[in-house]
């Protein structure tokens, strides 16, 4: 099978998958949900408040080196098989213009369009057109992962209140078609910072997109000059027939003879179109997707070396951290400070302290909070009944202790410890505690 057919099943496959996470949760949760609206992050069904963002720096510990361990080992295979950039170059230069429209031609991307006529100015708008749709639609897919698609939707139906939301609905999706319409390729190679990363990654074992020189012969003379310049003789042996089909078919217009080029985005069509000529003359294709020890070499390629194996490693430890942090959350989350005041003396010589509680349930469903002190001689003054709290919510609240006996005020302390305790009145088992302290006067 072609690469480039690959390519598309690839395609279909993260657009499907991309498309319907949003849609499908667990325990009534998302499966992955950046919320800045409830400051919340969803991760596989679980919740995670924003004071318990503990497993997000290994969430990005484990993109950045995933993106390193990729591109040292397949080369910029993300560039061609998973960019949205390129997904959506192929969709409305091949698809859309290409087989839909006939304003382009797949085998030949280097062709200008013609647009000297109304019926093909009509086709170019219409293009335009059908790919603005198309890139709306993943600007509010993009935002399902940071509002829900049932509140997008509702968001949308009251746009006055909402205006951020619109606002980046609106800027992403132009953006996205000013991408693919007008920049066009020049994105990957003036814009995109990946470009300038993959040359600092890439050693002689990274699968890319090479020239066999020793089978084709040299085309370009790269030695002495920083820009390749055409040669003037080749040897008469050479196999490279100068067709320029792998030029045509190139995306970025660059001729893959001449050595790896920043502006190679691995998308494999000068592959396709080598192995097609070459498969005529019963010869593998001069163009591959190896390695530059396993071409010169003639040998297999070396996936597993240093460079990836720490990579690898490193991958391993920060997921088993982000799993063991995430297996750590609370149910319930307490924040406690103290009143301006350390103390208040009442006139029958008992002794307050007030405290604001800040509770947060993050369980799906209601409950019921009860308060404790491990002291025996502090009361609970204020609040004396349970506390409610619905699902996914926070509550803040005064919570008064008293103490009226004078054993502890000829102490030379002025303060006792305490220990807060929350719990559940439905499910005994979830509570939660902090340590604290209640403050007295000295005695004169």
């Amino acid at each position: 099978m072609q690469y480039r057919l690959k390519r598309y099943l690839a395609y279909i496959g993260i657009t499907v998958i991309v498309s319907l996470l949003p849609f499908i949760q667990i325990n009534q949760n998302q499966i992955f949900l950046l919320s800045f609206d409830h400051k919340e992050l969803h991760l596989f069904g679980s919740v995670f408040s924003t004071q318990e963002l503990y497993v997000m720096p290994f969430l990005l510990i484990i993109l950045f080196v995933g993106i390193f361990f990729i591109t040292t080992l397949l080369g910029r295979f993300w560039c061609g098989w998973g960019c949205p950039q390129t997904i959506f170059r192929v969709i409305f230069r091949d698809l859309i213009e290409g087989k839909i429209l006939k304003l382009n031609k797949i085998t030949n991307k280097q062709l200008p369009q013609d647009l000297s006529t109304l019926q093909a100015k009509i086709k170019k708008c219409l293009s335009i057109f059908l790919i603005t749709l198309f890139c709306f639609s993943a600007s509010a897919v993009l935002l399902f992962y940071f509002v829900p698609p049932y509140d997008f939707f509702s968001y949308l139906l009251d746009p006055a209140n909402h205006l951020v939301l619109l606002g980046f609905w609106i800027g992403i999706g132009s953006f996205f078609t000013f991408d693919i319409v007008v920049l066009k390729e020049n994105f990957c190679i003036y814009v995109c910072p990946y470009s300038r990363v993959q040359s600092v990654l890439f050693d002689d074992d990274t699968r890319s997109v090479i020239y066999d020189e020793k089978r084709g012969g040299a085309i370009f003379d790269t030695q002495k000059e920083k820009i390749p310049t055409p040669l003037k003789k080749r040897d008469s042996d050479a196999e490279c027939i100068e067709c320029q089909k792998c030029v045509r078919v190139c995306p970025t217009h660059i001729d893959i003879r001449a050595g790896m080029q920043l502006e190679c985005i691995n998308c494999l069509e000068c592959v396709d179109a080598c192995t097609s000529v070459m498969g005529k003359f019963n010869k593998p294709s001069l163009v591959q997707w190896s390695s530059s020890n396993a071409i010169n070499h003639k040998s297999k390629i070396r996936y597993w070396r240093a460079k990836t194996i720490g990579y690898s490693l490193i991958l391993t430890l920060a997921i088993l951290m982000a799993f063991f942090m995430g297996e750590k959350k609370d149910d319930l989350l307490l924040n406690i400070t103290r009143s301006g005041s350390l103390y208040t003396i009442h006139s029958n010589q008992s002794i307050t302290n007030e405290y604001t509680l800040l509770v947060e349930n993050l369980t799906p469903v209601k409950q019921t909070l009860q308060i404790s002190i491990n002291h025996p001689e502090i009361q609970i003054l204020r609040p004396q009944q349970g506390i409610t709290i619905n699902a996914h919510q926070k509550r803040r609240f005064v919570l008064i202790l008293k103490y009226a006996g004078k054993s502890l005020l000829a102490s030379k302390d002025q303060s006792i410890p305490i220990t807060i305790q929350i719990s559940s009145q439905q499910d005994p088992s979830l509570s939660i505690q902090k340590s604290n302290v209640f403050i007295y006067p000295k005695e004169k």
